[in-house]
């Protein structure tokens, strides 16, 4: 087993998750198997109880797993499915270790960070290194490792102390350290500044690590000089420093690491049994990369949510949408809608913003509704969604938006006027979305419904079977607390709302589609999540074609893109 430590300096959120991944990507298309773990220093057991705006969204793996968003960039690149212990926290190692404690298992020693908690770290990294993540089942050859936040952070510290001894354990040959900083450029001097990167790596050092490259994030093409100084200052050789620009896509990134002689440094560093040329993978990705740069044509979706000031707490949303744009050929706009802004209370509040939001959403080819909790926001949901089902807007609505959906033609065209689901009113007359049996009030952490489930289709005449490849059934991931009342459905029915999807006991509805619409599709499950490059989800594939009229001829070439 090879191991890759992918570090960061400076600041966080500089790339390493991208950076994690396209290393991974190079070596996959080498034709090595490849596996990926996060390590995130904070106290929370996983990312399940967070505020999309602390860390973007939570990610869902097909165990359950509520993990960091940087496991669906490994899951997108990679094309792997990934499990709930290749994200590792504090919390999950804390609490591993005081359960040992608590068991005897350390036979009344005193319980210690070292070598305690750093042994522990070590333990898990090299057993969920073996673990097949790929649909062969074999046995991973490299593992990438990404230690989040930044080198000299106090919650870190543990981690990085593992590592230093880790790399002994391990041997030099199966062993290497990637370092991702800063080279900032403030706009009085316009000069590119090498200093913070010597000062992280020096702090690296002192730590106990040492660099076998340095990757360079910069909003512009660093110079020349600049690699050189850095090599001379860093104690690396020029060829271990890399660059890594503000790119327009994130598919040029493995490109760029490739162009600059990354895998000739593997193996020889790593003593890989591989050739210096990549394979057939990474052409597909220069080609993608090179297509997603050419795009003329334009379609844009509005999304309707409640957190949209961080492009981060979509992140997959965005992926799944970019990634059925590039499908079709076209180049994706995504505008961001704050959905409180569409309600009525914020034209008396803010007509600015208010007639703002609505002109955004007029103008879209497509609305889009994800997933979500909580009130706030949803009465402008209903509105956005009320417009797309009138106007014949093609819609999709996720997780709670297929709930709201729901709601909405209940209220509208049903007239039942205080129709809600009990998340947002226990009282209400007509509770048309329940809050599900299993679901334990008590305790907020892994108590939904969570995790890749079955889905079933009950009629043939769907147009979301027929995105699916006229498949009998369908098997996505789901992250729910709250599930439409399957005893109300028929009256939906009756009235052209079609609940064309279930589970497998036919109790749960996980499809919707209303007849004589272009495309008005509900979906309780989170298809996003899912979604890859060269194989986007047909949910989102359906809404992107229908807002551009290409829907009907994609399904009469029998689900074929041109």
């Amino acid at each position: 087993m090879k191991y890759i430590l992918v570090t960061g300096g400076v600041i966080s959120g500089i790339g390493k998750g991208i950076i994690a991944s396209s290393i991974g990507t190079i070596l996959k298309s080498c034709g090595l198997r490849v596996t990926a773990i996060k390590i995130d220093p904070y106290i929370n057991i996983d990312a399940g109880t967070f505020s999309p705006y602390e860390h973007g969204e939570v990610f869902v793996l097909n165990d359950g797993g509520e993990v960091d968003l940087d496991l669906g960039n490994y899951e997108r690149f990679l094309d792997i499915n990934l499990y709930k212990d290749n994200n590792i926290t504090t919390g999950k190692i804390y609490q591993h270790v005081i359960n040992k404690e608590r068991h005897g298992d350390y036979l009344g020693k005193t319980v210690q960070v070292v070598p305690h908690i750093t042994d522990a770290v070590q333990e898990w990294v090299m057993n969920q290194a073996k673990v097949p993540v790929d649909d062969d089942k074999r046995e991973p050859q490299i593992c990438v490792i990404e230690l989040g936040g930044t080198i000299g952070d106090i919650e870190g510290m543990p981690f990085v102390e593992a590592f230093r001894q880790f790399q002994f354990k391990a041997k030099r040959e199966n062993f290497c350290n990637i370092h991702v900083s800063l080279v900032p450029q403030p706009n009085a001097t316009g000069e590119q500044k090498t200093k913070p990167t010597q000062n992280s790596v020096r702090a690296l050092r002192g730590l106990g690590l040492s660099p076998d490259l340095i990757v360079c994030r910069s909003a512009k093409p660093i110079e020349m000089a600049v690699k050189e100084k850095i090599s001379m200052f860093c104690h690396v050789e020029p060829e271990q420093v890399i660059f890594i620009h503000d790119v327009s896509s994130t598919y040029r990134v493995p490109i760029l690491l490739e162009e600059q002689g990354i895998i000739k440094y593997f193996k020889q560093r790593l003593n890989l049994p591989i050739d210096d040329q990549p394979s057939d993978l990474l052409m597909k990705w220069k080609k993608m990369a090179c297509r997603y740069e050419r795009l003329l044509k334009v379609c844009s979706i509005a999304l309707v949510g409640k957190y949209t000031k961080l492009s981060d707490c979509y992140a997959s949303v965005f992926k799944a949408l970019e990634h059925s744009a590039l499908a079709i050929n076209y180049k994706l706009d995504l505008m961001y809608i704050d959905s409180t802004e569409l309600e009525r209370s914020m034209e008396a509040e803010n007509s600015v913003k208010y007639h703002q939001a609505w002109h955004k959403l007029c103008k879209a080819d497509g609305i889009l509704v994800p997933g979500g909790f909580g009130i706030r926001g949803t009465e402008g949901k209903l509105q956005a969604i009320s417009w797309a089902r009138t106007k014949k807007k093609p819609f999709l609505g996720v997780c709670l938006g297929m709930q709201l959906a729901v709601v909405e033609f209940a209220r509208n065209c049903l007239s039942w006027e205080d129709a809600n689901s009990t998340e947002f009113d226990p009282d209400t007359k007509n509770p048309v979305v329940i809050d599900m049996p299993e679901h334990n009030p008590g305790d907020m952490g892994g108590t939904m419904r969570l995790g890749k489930r079955r889905t079933v289709f009950k009629t043939e005449n769907s147009v979301l079977r027929k995105l699916y490849g006229d498949e009998m059934f369908v098997e996505e991931r789901h992250r729910h607390r709250y599930e439409v009342n399957p005893e109300l459905t028929h009256c939906f029915e009756e009235k052209g709302l079609k609940f064309v999807g279930h589970d497998t006991e036919g109790n749960r509805m996980e499809i919707i589609e209303l007849e004589n619409h272009p495309y008005f599709v509900g979906v309780q499950f989170h298809p996003e999540f899912s979604s890859r490059p060269m194989k986007p989800s047909p949910p989102y594939l359906g809404l992107l074609l229908a807002a551009t009229g290409t829907l009907n001829a994609y399904l009469q070439r029998g689900c074929k893109l041109s």
